[in-house]
């Protein structure tokens, strides 16, 4: 990130920030909506509108968890084309990377709209599954009011239903998403199709599963951590602050005081945000190289390319590319987006 900033940074600043953007505009004109059918409706409904109100505000979190797939994977391609030229000793620029990324972006967008699809449907099932079954034990409450130890019952098994789906999920999601934690990179630096991608994928994480999973999870450890520890102390400071700027809590400087700690609260998430995820798409491109230093000789044929480049021959196939005339073939007869 330091040695080339423009294009790792800057455009991990740019997604993240859209990704905040984004879910502070829907969240906010979710909130106002579900404040206002609250207030106006009658008192016969309220119980029946807060409840829907409270459910779509819930819902509104899947927006980001959509928008984070997709931007995660969009720069982990392009961080991968930086780090593999790196290896190379070559420093380019987003020019470079927009060249080097051409004809494979549309593949690339569209595998991770795909995998955030898949990921907002999942997490929407668990939540209507967790949120339907609390329902149905609020529902028979009152028959369960005469058996304390029935109604007892009901709730802890509402609670374990609902920490055993969510395991299911956690685990399902680290597995896959270990599993095809390679997909972007081999778009964008191999050139495959998105079944070929993902079939790769699989080959090269088998045997490295938690070698992969284990820097999956050290890295986000490292960036909540760090956002927390830069986060908090603003949050703590702010609330002192707000107290002595406004001692008689007056709602106009009370309003202000918020945004004002709520706006820089999320600069500073952005720009950590943006930091972990040049950390983490860096992570995934290292460890795929490292595989496939490994498994196939690739630092002799980056070696190769170096030493021949130096020598100047000219036409140099990129090291990088696995069956790249089949990958291409492929590409140029479909013209998919998805090819």
């Amino acid at each position: 990130m330091r040695r080339n900033p423009g294009p790792t940074f800057g455009l991990s600043v740019l997604l993240y920030g859209f990704i905040t953007i984004v879910f502070v505009a829907v969240f906010g004109a979710l909130m106002a909506f579900a404040f206002g059918r609250v207030s106006s409706a009658t008192s016969q409904d309220v119980d029946e509108v807060l409840a829907g109100s409270i459910a779509l505000i819930v819902l509104s979190g899947l927006v980001p968890i959509g928008l984070a797939v997709i931007a995660t994977g969009i720069l982990q391609g392009i961080i991968s084309l930086e780090v593999s030229r790196a290896t190379l000793g070559e420093k380019l620029t987003i020019r470079g990377l927009w060249r080097l990324a051409k004809g494979r972006l549309g593949a690339l967008i569209g595998y991770t709209a795909a995998l955030s699809g898949v990921a907002i449907v999942f997490v929407a099932i668990a939540a209507v599954a967790v949120f339907g079954l609390f329902a149905l034990v609020g529902a028979n409450a009152s028959s369960l009011i005469d058996s304390p130890a029935a109604a007892m019952g009901a709730a802890l098994g509402a609670i374990a239903v609902s920490f055993l789906v969510g395991a299911v999920f956690v685990v399902a999601g680290a597995y896959f998403g270990t599993k095809l934690a390679f997909v972007p990179t081999i778009i964008l630096l191999e050139r495959l199709t998105i079944r070929e991608a993902i079939k790769r994928s699989w080959q090269l994480t088998r045997g490295n599963f938690w070698r992969t999973l284990g820097m999956q999870l050290l890295i986000g450890v490292i960036i909540n951590l760090a956002s927390q520890v830069i986060s908090l102390p603003i949050s703590f400071i702010f609330g002192i602050g707000g107290a002595l700027i406004n001692p008689s809590s007056d709602p106009d400087a009370f309003l202000w005081t918020t945004i004002g700690t709520y706006g820089l609260l999320g600069i500073i998430s952005s720009v950590v945000g943006a930091v972990g995820l040049v950390m983490q798409s860096s992570a995934y491109s290292l460890i795929y190289i490292d595989i496939r230093m490994r498994r196939e000789g690739l630092d002799l044929e980056l070696l190769r390319y170096v030493e021949a480049k130096q020598s100047g021959v000219a036409g140099v196939e990129n090291p990088y590319l696995v069956q790249a005339a089949t990958a291409e073939a492929t590409h140029a007869a479909t013209g998919s987006p998805w090819s």
